[in-house]
């Protein structure tokens, strides 16, 4: 534990920030709904660092030791379930290991790994998210007396949108039919955060025709166009 992180966790949460003392490692690797869970964080008292891919989640924890880890199940160089599993397992145990994902059929598989819960994609609703950490955390780390309910929904500018779009047209681009799980994973839950419905459609659509069997090429190309539209119709950021 760093010095920054033995102080923050010293201090008490309050109605106001429930959260206070407490250090969250949010590992996502997309950008719009990483900025939703900081400005969450942030309104809520937490410290949070970010990794976006299993690799880098295995440098921060390790430095230090949060108190919360938030796994997104769909990464860029392998499951987020490897890392809960593992997570779960060791000794001594983060406090609050929590699944994400922008499909909620992923729920079963967070809680077979080890994790304390599950978190649907969008993670936009502050008194939602603060409710998923605070339901696990001891007595000692729960704010005095009631807790104040805040149901502000949180949406981050258009840019960390845009940086995701980019991110997912170079895969795309590289027409690897074994990137197709990562990018209908990766973009369904942009999309769903973004309250994109066309693009939620097109990714739902590609993943009913894989499961078919089917020609995937027609959907990938029809998907690609779309991201590439949604990029030029934001232009320069």
């Amino acid at each position: 534990m760093d010095a920054l992180t033995g102080l923050i966790g010293a201090r008490a949460p309050t109605a106001h920030r429930p959260l206070l003392g407490i250090t969250v490692l949010v590992v996502e690797d997309s950008r719009y709904a990483s900025e939703a869970m900081r400005l969450m964080c942030l309104r809520s008292g937490a410290r949070i660092r970010r990794a976006d891919s299993l690799q880098t989640a295995r440098r921060h924890l390790a430095v230090y030791r949060p108190t919360v880890v938030l796994v997104d199940v769909g990464l860029p160089d392998g499951s987020g379930l490897a890392l809960i599993e593992a997570l779960a397992q060791a000794t001594p145990r983060i406090e609050v290991i929590l699944g994400i994902s922008g499909e909620t059929t992923a729920e079963e598989d967070v809680h077979a790994a080890g994790a304390d819960g599950f978190i649907a994609k969008p993670i936009d609703n502050l008194s939602a998210f603060q409710h998923a950490i605070l339901t696990h955390l001891p007595a000692d780390r729960q704010p005095p007396g009631p807790r104040l309910i805040n149901d502000e929904v949180i949406r981050p500018d258009s840019v960390a949108y845009h940086d995701d779009l980019n991110h997912i047209a170079q895969v795309l681009r590289d027409e690897d039919q074994d990137n197709i799980d990562y990018v209908t994973q990766f973009l369904g839950g942009v999309a769903r955060s973004a309250n994109d419905e066309d693009l939620d459609r097109a990714v739902r659509d590609l993943v009913a025709q894989k499961s078919k069997g089917g020609n995937l090429k027609p959907g990938v190309a029809a998907l690609s166009e779309m991201v590439q539209t949604r990029i030029a119709a934001a232009g320069p950021l």
